[in-house]
């Protein structure tokens, strides 16, 4: 049995009952549930549609994700989230360069490792190198002023926990800031690179070993094997390169607004949702997520 979830960004109401309904007729699903009128609803079907990344299509030009999953175990047990640009709406580093004036060369960088162009390792030193001298207390400034949290994020953190899950925050970027975010959002726990600092400006180093792509599937199976949890009974989220290996061995690999060379790797897209979307396709209805 599969379960077919449609998504439309919050308060769009861009989902009409109508589109559902012959949606489930051609695909010989069972009566639509209405997970949040006019935003998600679901049903089930018998077998996957070869037609599928046809209708995906179709569906991203009305503003709607669509999302087609095995129905047994869809609701899980961890959360692995990448943090920049998945739980929070910046990418720490830019940010940080652009404090140091150097933010457009930075930015540049950042853009081709998550698109999966460069070495994340290499890039990420290179970056860091150009932050060499920034004072200490710019971190806590960005941290304040420049970055802001995804929407959504409080609330799937907080009904996943409430029901049992697990949830870990493992970034490419630096702990001074997954510590901060971590906290807000109510994260079990977080993992993420250690940038050098001495008599209070940074140094341009970042500790190594660099937490990477191989870093986060470690900390899938780090985690997972420590709470007794199969990796299917895991749900990552991302939107870079890097984020793929961890995508791809949970049981729940979702491409969160991601680049197209990312996106392209995942069975799950979500384009036009917000973080909420990842409760949904669990099959959670509105009235059941716990706001933190």
């Amino acid at each position: 049995m599969f379960t077919t979830t449609l998504i439309a960004a919050p308060g769009s109401g861009a989902l009409e009952t109508s589109l559902v309904e012959t949606l489930a007729s051609a695909w010989g699903g069972s009566a639509a549930r209405w997970l949040s009128r006019g935003e998600a609803a679901e049903f089930d079907m018998p077998a996957c549609p070869d037609n599928r990344w046809t209708v995906w299509e179709d569906m991203q030009a009305l503003g709607i994700d669509l999302v087609v999953q095995p129905s047994e175990g869809r609701r899980k047990m961890m959360l692995l989230a990448d943090m920049d640009s998945t739980m929070i709406q910046q990418e720490c580093i830019d940010e940080l360069a652009d404090e140091a004036g150097v933010g457009e060369r930075v930015a540049d960088i950042t853009a081709r490792a998550m698109n999966g162009e460069l070495d994340f390792e290499g890039a990420l030193r290179e970056r860091v190198g150009l932050l060499a001298g920034l004072p200490e207390r710019v971190i806590a400034d960005v941290l304040k002023t420049r970055i802001s949290l995804m929407p959504g994020g409080r609330e799937l953190v907080a009904t996943m926990r409430a029901n049992g899950a697990y949830a870990a925050l493992v970034s490419g970027g630096f702990t001074a800031f997954t510590e901060q975010v971590a906290a807000q959002l109510g994260f079990d726990e977080n993992r993420a690179n250690t940038l050098g600092i001495e008599n209070g400006a940074l140094t341009g180093q970042v500790a190594e070993p660099i937490l990477g792509r191989a870093a986060k599937v470690a900390a899938l199976e780090d985690i997972s094997a420590r709470l007794g949890l199969s990796h299917a009974e895991v749900m990552a989220v991302g939107d870079g390169a890097n984020d793929l290996g961890m995508l791809g061995l949970a049981g729940a690999g979702v491409a969160l607004h991601a680049k197209p060379t990312v996106a392209a790797q995942c069975d799950i897209r979500i384009n036009h949702g917000d973080l909420t979307a990842l409760l949904y396709i669990q099959g959670y209805h509105a009235d059941e997520f716990v706001t933190g």
